[in-house]
């Protein structure tokens, strides 16, 4: 059958399942790969990647792939390989379309939730499933970094997300509806003894004159860029940069490193009093503030500004409420 007289949702779905049987060959090497990946037959991605091998050796000149020796890998061709990467790009586009319209309909809501508000919006979301579920709208959860709450905000991949972001005093964050949690600094997290760095709080002007352990981007880079400028690296004593927080923990406890891990004010109170168990042994020094800018951590759940949709409403609602009951 001509391809532009089969239906649209026909032509829609052999496409997709032509492209995911070609990335399932590229990414596992084999056909029989294929197979156990996407749970068919081997004989039918066989089938298919001789279609699809036949057209475009008629189509561009040169097949997609190569067929090597018993047991080898499948060999792609440059049109292969390019054909592969453009089929990624257009099942994501696709999927993302997909998201996107789904979620203008209503039918999904998603959370961004950093690793310590996971377990706020947990408690949340229990209590709202019941009329979620009722307006048939699918919650999902989205893991995000610091670094990206935000921007997952701004492209629409979350509805709602629930961290900390840098904000300097009484800032206002553009297009965001904001419920403070609370707003608040730095500590540092050190295996320094008190003979080395006594004391109950540590100034950030003092900072300069310790070994660091600091996060290599996201928010406390960000804190950092404000206080010394963009070259902070050279201006500090850096012993080492880290992605995660339990990577720093196990640099102090291992003692490679001596030195004090910058964290917010809310990750230090939880280690501090047990909550993050990897802290145990260490001590939590505050920061306080005493330099230009005026940076503060402001805690809290974001949504886009002029949000209708009936399970975000929802949802703000009943974090509102969560909110006001823990303050009281």
């Amino acid at each position: 059958m001509n391809r532009l007289l089969q239906s649209p949702q026909s032509l829609l779905d052999t496409t997709m399942d032509q492209l995911r049987t070609l990335i399932a060959v590229r990414d596992t090497g084999t056909a029989l790969g294929a197979a156990r990946v996407l749970g068919r037959a081997q004989s039918s991605i066989q089938k298919q990647l001789d279609t699809l091998n036949r057209n475009f050796g008629e189509l561009c000149g040169e097949p997609l792939v190569v067929k090597q020796g018993r047991g080898q890998d499948v060999l792609f061709t440059e049109t292969g390989k390019a054909m592969v990467e453009r089929a990624r790009r257009t099942l994501t586009d696709w999927l993302d379309e997909i998201d996107e319209g789904r979620r203008r309909a209503g039918e999904t809501l998603t959370v961004g939730t950093t690793r310590f508000t996971l377990g706020f919006v947990t408690d949340v979301s229990e209590k709202i499933a019941g009329e979620l579920s009722r307006l048939g709208v699918e919650l999902r959860f989205l893991h995000l970094r610091t670094k990206d709450l935000l921007p997952a905000l701004a492209d629409k991949r979350a509805d709602v997300v629930c961290g900390s972001v840098v904000t300097s005093g009484g800032e206002e964050l553009a297009g965001c509806e904001v419920l403070e949690w609370r707003r608040s600094g730095l500590s540092v997290i050190t295996n320094l003894p008190e003979t080395q760095l006594p004391g109950q709080v540590l100034h950030a002007r003092e900072l300069h004159t310790l070994p660091l352990v600091v996060s290599a981007t996201g928010l406390i880079a960000e804190v950092l860029r404000g206080w010394f400028g963009s070259g902070y690296r050279e201006k500090l004593d850096v012993a080492a940069e880290i992605d995660t927080l339990n990577y720093g923990f196990e640099l102090l406890h291992s003692g490679l490193v001596r030195g004090c891990m910058l964290v917010t004010r809310g990750i230090g109170e939880a280690a501090g009093d047990g909550r993050i168990p990897e802290g145990g042994g260490l001590r939590v020094i505050p920061v306080v503030n005493d330099v230009d800018p005026r940076l503060e951590v402001l805690v809290g759940a974001f949504a886009r500004r002029g949000e209708s949709s009936p399970a975000v409403k929802l949802l703000w609602d009943a974090l509102l409420l969560q909110h006001s009951e823990w303050r009281e």
